[in-house]
Parts: C-alpha cells; structure tokens; sequence
C-alpha cells in the first residue's frame, strides 16, 4: 500500500463487532418518494450543478444489490460531464475481499482509460468497500463519496443482520475460508477489512453523506470523524441513489477544486 507514515488519519472507532439496534425500517417504503423528487428536480437534467471534467467516476451498489439499480445514478454522472463506470462486481453479497478486489480491476481499468484519477461513489456497503479500495490504491483515487455507509462498524436493523449472517453461511459453504475464518465480520484479518481499521489518507478527498431517517443502518456509523466530510440530508437509506440532494452534494464535491 502507498501510504506514508502518519498520514491516515487517527483510528475512526471502527466497531469490529456486528451490532442489532431498532430502527424505523418502515420508512424504507417510502423510497418511491425520493424517486419521484429527484425526476421533478432541475438537478437530474444538469441544471444548476458544476459539470464535471471528464474524470472517471464509479458507481458501488450496496449488500445484496448490483450496479443495475444504480442506473440512473450512473446516466447522470455521464450526462454532466464524468466518464462514470458501474463498478462491476457483481452481486454484493459476497466475500468483502473478493469483492474489493473486483472493484480495485474496475479502477485500475478506469485510470488506465483515461488517464485521470478515479472518483468512487458507494451505497451502504459499496462506499465501505470504496473506502478500502480507496486505501489499497491511493495514487488511483481522488476521492470517496459514501452514501449511507457503515464505515465505523455495522449497527443495523435485525432483519438486515439476519440476512447478513444468511450470505456468510452461503460464503462458508461454497468457498475454502480456513485462513479466514472470521470471513464477512469486523473480526477477518484480510487486506479488505483491514484498510477500514485506519482513516482514510488526509490528502484525499472524502464526502460522507447519511440520512438520521435510516432504516437500515445507525446514521452515526456513517459519519466521518471530521465534521467537515459530513453531509446530512432527508429522505430513506435505500433512496440515497435516487436523492436530488444527494445528487446535488455528489456535483459539488467531485467539482475539482482551482
């Protein structure tokens, strides 16, 4: 890893335990809501944001989902001016080191293409592992933006761990984890879980966006420890894809600072 001493910043509090907390998980219904917002707002046509460069920009999905529900997310990041990439991992529910090493091909493939640094944008678990790949591979990254991500450690809604627990068996049965037999859990000693025991490196860029309506995942595990990374808006967990705020925070942030 490129990283110099003393650059990362101090330890984040991650959590290495898996923790349940009750959370509103009905709200999530309302994620039709944030769509429709987002499809009446100037922002999704490119109206009243900075347009981007020509930068790489990829897009993570979170647990259990694919790039294909962030199409609209990945169409309007070329539509105002960034060469924007799916990330090409697949289905999230897997391994979280085979899946950062998925997403560390797609930016290196990205950088090799254009020439440019890579801006990553995950969801939920897509920005947890952005910010890993991210540490793996700091001379490729310009910067992270995470939706929604437990990147402090995972405080989640009980049928959300349920399932969590539901993929480790299934990561259990069809693969060999004899080296890594805390596979899936804030405890696995791979590279992937690992890079998210440290802060990211100070030089880059990083954005945390999060929602205290979520349903899903505890809102302050979402948060960076300098408040200045931290943005909040309203809306579901599962709408952060398709929020105009977001969309909005997202053109302001990857806009390269002169």
């Amino acid at each position: 890893m490129d990283i110099l001493e003393g650059e990362l910043e101090a330890l984040t509090g991650f959590d290495k335990e898996i923790r349940s907390h009750a959370l509103p998980i009905w709200f999530e219904s309302l994620v039709g809501v944030d769509w429709t917002l987002l499809h009446l707002s100037p922002v999704y046509y490119g109206f009243g944001v900075p347009k981007g460069d020509g930068s790489p920009a990829i897009v993570v999905p979170g647990f259990l989902g694919t790039d294909i529900y962030l199409y609209e997310l990945h169409l309007w990041l070329s539509r105002i001016g960034y060469k924007s990439y799916l990330s090409n991992i697949g289905w999230n529910a897997d391994c979280l080191n085979t899946l950062a090493e998925k997403l560390i091909d797609t930016i290196k493939k990205a950088h090799e293409e254009t020439g440019k640094k890579v801006h990553l944008i995950g969801h939920s678990l897509g920005g947890v592992l952005s910010r890993s790949a991210a540490v793996q591979n700091i001379d490729l990254v310009e910067s992270v933006v995470t939706l929604g991500s437990p990147f402090r450690g995972v405080r989640s809604h009980p049928g959300v761990l349920e399932m969590t627990e539901r993929i480790r068996q299934r990561i259990f049965k069809n693969d060999d984890k004899t080296d890594f037999p805390h596979c899936y859990t804030g405890h696995c000693d791979c590279l992937a879980v690992i890079s998210l025991h440290g802060g990211l490196p100070k030089r880059l860029k990083q954005t945390a966006i999060y929602t205290k309506s979520d349903g899903i995942v505890h809102w302050k595990n979402c948060v960076s420890r300098r408040k200045s990374n931290n943005f909040e808006v309203s809306g579901t967990h599962l709408g952060l894809v398709y929020n105009f705020q977001v969309y909005k925070l997202i053109a302001e942030r990857l806009k390269k600072e002169t």
